[in-house]
């Protein structure tokens, strides 16, 4: 950079005086600094946009460095992935090839099976219905068979023990 000390800074100054004049030297040196001002502010966005370019090339190259591996890991699973399905087809068709009589008497075993599910299922959801439904606890456990309903008033006034004993009221 320029090398100036604070005696050629001295010289400088005494020069200005004698040729702007002691009137006009304030304006000038206010000017001066504006405008050496504007230059470093200048010189300083210059810089940090060449900063900011080369850190955006930077990670520009990581972006596309990272792209470029989960490309080929991609890539490299779904090769492994589609050889895999296609050995599993071809031995799944040399298994439906050979066993193909073995199959036919396990498709009429599997129908047993699904009408026992089936009958399970029906079991599963008529015992749900009646754990699930509207019917009281105390109702459920006489015995498992309805004998009479009683609405909840009139259980109230069935099993409260101050109903029928004693009609005086606490107030009275």
């Amino acid at each position: 950079m320029i090398d100036i000390g604070f005696t050629k800074l001295a010289v400088i100054g005494v020069v200005a005086l004698v040729v702007i004049g002691p009137e006009k030297l304030p304006t000038v040196a206010r000017m001066a600094g504006s405008l050496f001002g504007r230059a470093q502010r200048y010189i300083n966005d210059i810089k940090a946009e060449v900063s900011r370019e080369m850190e955006l090339d930077e990670l520009r190259k990581t972006y596309q460095d990272a792209k470029d591996e989960v490309e080929t890991a991609a890539s490299e699973i779904e090769n492994s992935i589609s050889k895999s399905v296609a050995e599993t087809k071809r031995t799944l068709h040399a298994a439906w090839d050979d066993n193909l009589s073995v199959e036919d008497a396990n498709d009429v075993a599997l129908s047993g099976n699904v009408e026992q599910l089936a009958v399970k299922a029906k079991n599963f959801r008529k015992k749900k219905l009646a754990k699930n439904s509207a019917i009281p606890a105390w109702y459920k456990n006489q015995n498992g068979r309805k004998v009479r309903v009683l609405s909840g008033a009139a259980r109230v006034a069935k099993y409260s023990p101050s109903r029928g004993k004693n009609t005086a009221s606490f107030y009275s």
